[in-house]
């Protein structure tokens, strides 16, 4: 087991695994990027570590990259993709001889990741990436259009209040329930309305 000869090559090495790994998950480089990463980190871990801990930090490393994925192509909450963050900088934290490399690798994992992002704008982003972005796209602005277009109908449309107007409650037309508000003016429930403006999705009414 060989170690890196000075401290600040573990920002290097952990930086440029990072950096192309993540590369590899962002654009299509057909593995190219993917390989280069998995050689930098390999080099780190086999420097410092015995064949076992090896073993076990990278597959703690790896991990985390999974959760990245996982949540940036499921959940895109940031949840999972903090806890891979956190995998990653344990995993090369606890690989590091002293406080001062492990330091240098963690930094390495935060520049290596935000750079990674850069290739975006220089290659190809993968398929799998551009076809979720449009898929949620095309879903959304149909999701909205169709409610718009839904809630406009309503306009000059009379129904009547279910709940007390407070100026904003409850009211019924054509036997659907709709929140919406007064210009200001509160209302008992049961009062007949009518529907005077709508904005998007904001239903303004009046007594009539």
């Amino acid at each position: 087991m060989s170690s890196l000869s000075a401290d600040w090559l573990s920002f290097i090495v952990v930086g440029l695994g990072t950096l192309f790994l993540l590369g590899e998950i962002l654009v299509n480089m057909k593995g190219f990027f993917g390989l280069l990463g998995l050689g930098f980190i390999t080099v780190y871990f086999m420097s410092y570590l015995d064949p076992g801990m090896f073993i076990l930090l990278m597959i703690v490393y790896f991990l985390g990259i999974v959760l990245i994925i996982i949540d940036g192509k499921l959940i895109n909450d940031g949840t999972l993709a903090t806890i891979g963050v956190v995998c990653m900088i344990i995993s090369v934290g606890l690989s590091s001889p002293n406080w001062v490399a492990g330091t240098y690798a963690v930094i390495g994992i935060i520049i290596g990741g935000l750079c990674s992002l850069f290739f975006l704008k220089v290659f190809k982003k993968r398929d799998m990436w551009t076809k979720l972005t449009l898929l949620d796209r095309m879903t959304g602005e149909q999701g909205y259009n169709t409610m718009n277009k839904s809630y406009e109908a309503l306009l000059n449309k009379t129904g009547v209040t279910v709940t007390d107007m407070r100026p904003i409650g409850t009211i019924k037309i054509e036997d659907k329930e709709y929140s919406a508000i007064t210009n200001g003016h509160w209302i008992k429930s049961g009062t007949p309305i009518k529907v005077d403006h709508v904005d998007g999705t904001r239903i303004l009414i009046s007594k009539i």
